[in-house]
């Protein structure tokens, strides 16, 4: 699939989601514990009320803090990068954030946290041209050429 989508001139957004970047053990109290979590509220927050939605964030919080030496960490999220490069190359691998109330790995929980993914990646012998290819380059190339092509067919 990777490579049937730098053959298109596509970028892959390498997800900080800890559950993309390692699979989780389902085994463990917090991953039962999550799976009730998201039963119990599965509606999602939109119809909850302020005290529903303070319970819900409340239990939720409790969760995700179980176990933070199990979450992966930037090593494993630049594995991912590494394996994109190695099979098509830099120019098709980007890095995209799960911010919205979960995810993250252990060593960068939060976008304050992001520069230690590019000290990862310069330790592992990334140039500054391809870092900055997979923090954003690559992506722009992709939207200018959906704009172009959108533009051409007059949609936007």
């Amino acid at each position: 699939m990777i490579q049937k989508l730098a053959a298109k001139g596509g970028v892959i957004q390498i997800c900080l989601l800890d559950e993309y970047i390692k699979e989780p053990d389902t085994t463990t109290v917090k991953f039962q514990r999550m799976k009730l979590i998201h039963k119990k509220y599965r509606e999602g927050t939109d119809k909850m009320s302020e005290a529903e939605k303070e319970a819900f964030f409340k239990e939720w919080d409790e969760v995700e803090a179980m176990d933070p030496d199990k979450l992966p960490t930037v090593k494993d999220l630049c594995d991912h990068i590494d394996h994109v490069k190695n099979l098509v190359g830099v120019d098709y691998v980007g890095i995209g954030s799960d911010f919205d109330g979960g995810g993250g790995l252990r060593d960068c929980a939060d976008v304050s946290q992001f520069p230690t993914i590019t000290l990862e990646l310069l330790r592992r012998g990334y140039t500054e041209t391809e870092i900055r290819k997979i923090w954003g380059r690559n992506l722009l190339r992709v939207f200018r050429e959906v704009e172009k092509v959108a533009k051409a067919e007059k949609v936007l």
